[in-house]
């Protein structure tokens, strides 16, 4: 094996092995992570050796761009790929036809292809759209998909995290984290240059990079202490023309094609000839590249900044001249060169190219720095600008800069006095207003709008005002005035025939129906979502999604809602609409909440809770609940921001599951007064509205403290158990599929043996604070023989089962079937199946029986006493 690649055997054995899969029609997915400098690129140009002959290798290169280039990776494929591939990328507006290309070209054969994309922390959102959908097609093509990125550069709202999180659902996924070198390895290396192995290592811990940059320098007594020192003493006694080169293109963070290469090197490529065979550049006929990225930061880390400022003015000054280029690559350029002219001009060029790729982080990127030199605009193009920069924003869920942005937007309509502009501008101010959870101020903007556009003679524009203020009503629990403005609104829109309106307006009429108790509003809510996706309409149809996702959750429907989820992720996820795939996250977290998957449920809702508001809220909700079921800790506090933020927007979507959460906390707690003051102002706020389901839990929690409530209308589990039907409730509970509430109904019993069952579920579902209270009350009914109930070495969890994991081992050791087991669980058999394999192979148990002596070895089953 080549020396620069030491210890990487078994990783190219095992993408070679995927490889000969993928051409045998078992495509799968490749992840090579690791920390920069540590031989991601190397293990990939090695790889070609080790392919069957007719394979084809394709390789796309992520660039750090301070704002990336829209299908960057996959445009560098241009030339190596067939020609609708590289009019797709290209052209790059047109979406499925990308996507089609993509996989299009990776079906050929009988020539599989090995497509890597290197670098994916540095993907534009484009391409994560791209290769996500790749990676849900992967094992039906005949091709291996390899992706190389730094796992420590990935934050917990790094945008490479959504498409892990994909591929980790994949069928066929092949992890290969990259480790350090040894110091064997490192001594290996370092034995030609004569230098002291240990100093070496002890000086780059046995980095890849580090090392070979090291031993290139040739130092012995003083090894350079950083790559920067590396690489200048490997570019030491370069001819100055050849390294004025390596300056040139070291400012250009991307492999730089032979065009941009002759138009920047007065000498052409014979310049390179002495820096490529030192090894810091490869050269190709089509183009040049650094060796290793952290190579080019070097070089242009050592550049004078007066001198890189001039560098890339001489490559903004060749990209203007070339037509074609990419705006993205000029702005970064201009904005690097301080020539705020060429920013002001390609700027929302490149923010339209971004923004029609569905890159909308980079559209809102391109956009806040064309904004930071608005005096170059005129005051109706700044207002679009701000008015598209708003849009941006919040597609993105940056509410804070979408409210600023839009004001300023509105504060413009108003001095130009054009009437329609501010009347749109108003109503997307309302919008963003209430996405930012400032109820009032979407009020406020909401109604201007409509008296704005009442008299203007555009009826689309009313339409939409008016279908906002019937939104915002419905949301706010109005919904006889929801319905009344929801179906003018559908008659403006019917008579424009526009189907983006129809839709909106079809979603608040169904919506207010259906949640206002009139069950066929659902007709009207599904309606409006089939409008939407016939007419493309994405922000729509995902509002379609959500708002009957929620109603089917509110209304204890989760089979059907498990139906809506999937296609309702997709959707926002490939369309990039992360304000609407947070909300849908949180709402797949409610429902596994619903199913007791704690660990699942807390997952999902940490996608909400960042600085998005309407996601923010119940996501917290989600976690406290989580907190107390468990007996975990920070319930409280979180809690405590969620009804903050609740309140503020005084619609009971929010604040009532929050009351519920505090009620369900004071309780296990013991603290009457404290539930009593969560409850009743948020009960007496729904006990009006029929349709609402907070009525009947907020009522229940109230009757658990004596307190009066009238449910004898309500069929709702929650309303049976406040009469004292805890067998019905339990049955109801089951058939939802909810165990945590089946369990808390039947130990309602006043029956002893009823509140051991309930018990046994507890323990298995690990919520011991209610656990212990139903043991305290079967020690008062005078029970002797209480289970104790896990112990603290079963949190500790040795055996590093997953908490849904321990509940089955728990069921398992009881001696129940899979059946049992997910009649217990009220999950399917299948789901059970799946947990008990994993169970005997994590205890190393050949039989259930030895699992369960494996389990109790490891003081993972409750003690009972005898």
């Amino acid at each position: 094996m080549d020396r620069g690649i030491l210890e990487r055997e078994a990783e190219l054995t095992r993408l070679a092995e995927a490889a000969y899969e993928a051409a045998d029609g078992a495509g799968s997915v490749a992840l090579v992570f690791g920390e920069a400098g540590i031989g991601k690129s190397s293990l990939v140009r090695a790889l070609p050796e080790r392919l069957p002959e007719e394979a084809r290798i394709l390789v796309g290169q992520c660039d750090d761009l301070a704002t990336r280039r829209p299908l960057g990776p996959f445009r560098d494929l241009v030339g190596s790929v067939g020609a609708e591939l590289a009019r797709a990328v290209t052209e790059g507006g047109d979406r499925p036809r990308v996507y089609e290309a993509l996989r299009a070209e990776l079906a050929v054969t009988p020539h599989p292809a090995v497509l890597v994309v290197e670098d994916v922390h540095w993907a534009d959102e484009a391409s994560l759209d791209a290769l996500r959908f790749l990676v849900r097609r992967m094992e039906r093509l005949p091709a291996l998909l390899v992706l190389t990125y730094r796992d420590d550069e990935l934050g917990r709202g790094h945008p490479l995290r959504h498409l892990l999180g994909q591929v980790s659902r994949a069928p066929r996924v092949h992890r290969l984290p990259l480790a350090r070198l040894s110091l064997d390895a490192v001594r290996t290396l370092s034995a030609t240059a004569e230098l002291d192995a240990a100093q070496v290592y002890e000086v780059t811990s046995g980095n890849p990079f580090f090392v070979a940059e090291v031993v290139a320098a040739g130092g012995t007594g003083g090894v350079p202490p950083t790559v920067v020192d590396a690489v200048l003493a490997r570019m030491r006694g370069l001819d100055a023309a050849t390294v004025d080169a390596l300056e040139q293109l070291a400012v250009v963070p991307s492999a730089v094609e032979r065009p941009l290469v002759d138009a920047l090197l007065a000498e052409g490529v014979t310049v390179l000839a002495e820096a490529e065979q030192r090894g810091l550049l490869a050269v190709t006929p089509e183009r040049v590249a650094f060796r290793h990225e952290l190579i080019r930061r070097a070089v242009a880390d050592s550049v004078p900044t007066a001198r890189r400022i001039d560098l890339n003015r001489t490559v903004l000054a060749a990209l203007v001249a070339r037509p074609g280029s990419d705006a993205a690559r000029i702005v970064h350029h201009a904005a690097h060169a301080g020539d705020e002219d060429a920013i002001a001009r390609y700027g929302p060029d490149a923010a339209r190219d971004a923004a029609s790729a569905g890159a909308h982080r980079e559209a809102a990127a391109q956009l806040r720095l064309v904004l930071r030199r608005r005096r170059r605009h005129g005051p109706a193009d700044l207002a679009d600008l701000l008015e598209r920069y708003a849009i941006e924003s919040y597609t993105i869920a940056d509410s804070a800069a979408a409210v600023t942005a839009q004001r300023e937007a509105v504060a413009l309509r108003r001095s130009l006095g054009d009437i329609l502009a501010l009347g749109a501008d108003l109503r997307w101010l309302s919008r963003i207003h209430w996405w930012a959870g400032e109820a009032d101020e979407a009020q406020d903007a909401a109604r201007e709008a409509v008296t704005v556009l009442e008299h203007a003679g555009d009826d689309r524009l009313l339409a939409l005002a008016v279908s906002n203020i019937a939104q915002l009503r419905m949301l706010s629990d109005r919904y006889p005035e929801a319905v009344d403005h929801a179906e003018r609104a559908i008659v403006l829109a019917r008579k424009t025939e526009d189907q983006a309106i129809l839709a909106h307006a079809l979603n608040n009429l169904g919506t207010a129906r259906w949640r206002g108790g009139d069950p066929d509003g659902r007709k009207q809510l599904e309606e409006s979502l089939e409008v939407a996706l016939a007419a493309g309409e994405v922000e729509h149809a995902c509002r379609s999604y959500a708002n009957i996702i929620w109603t089917l959750l509110d209304s204890l429907q989760y089979s059907e809602a498990d139906r809506y989820l999937p296609p309702a992720m997709d959707l926002a996820d490939r369309a990039e609409h992360l304000g609407f795939l947070t909300y849908l996250h949180v709402e797949l977290a409610i429902r596994r909440l619903a199913a007791a998957d704690w660990e699942d449920a807390e997952r999902h809702a940490e996608f909400g809770i960042h600085d998005f508001l309407p996601a923010r809220c119940p996501a917290l909700t989600v976690l406290a609940r989580v907190r107390t079921r468990r007996g975990h800790p920070g319930a409280a506090e979180l809690l405590a921001e969620a009804q903050e933020i609740a309140v503020r927007t005084r619609e009971l979507q929010r604040t009532g599951p929050v009351a519920a959460a505090l009620a369900e906390a004071a309780w296990l707690h013991g603290d009457d007064a404290a539930l009593i003051e969560a409850v009743a102002p948020v009960y007496a706020q729904a006990r009006d509205l029929a349709g609402i389901p907070y009525r009947a839990e907020l009522g229940y929690w109230l009757s658990r403290v004596g307190q009066p409530v009238d449910l004898e209308d309500c069929d709702h589990p929650y309303a049976l158990q406040a009469r004292g039907h805890w067998r019905e409730a339990a049955a109801r509970w089951q058939e939802a599929g909810c165990p945590y509430e089946h369990a808390a109904a039947v130990a309602e019993s006043p029956h002893p043996a009823d509140k051991l069952v309930a018990l046994a579920e507890l323990d298995a579902l690990g919520a011991e604070p209610l656990a212990r209270r139903v043991r305290s009350e079967l020690r008062r009914l005078g029970v002797r023989r209480i289970p104790r109930g896990p112990l603290a070495a079963t949190r500790g969890n040795p055996a590093g089962l997953t908490e849904r994991q321990l509940q089955v081992m728990r069921l398992l050791a009881e001696g129940l079937t899979n059946a049992e087991i997910a009649d217990r669980l009220v999950v399917s058999v299948r789901t059970v199946d799946n947990h008990v394999r994993a169970v005997l192979e994590k205890l190393d148990a050949p039989t259930r029986r030895h699992a369960a002596v494996r389990a109790a070895e490891l003081g993972l089953l409750p003690e009972r006493d005898t």
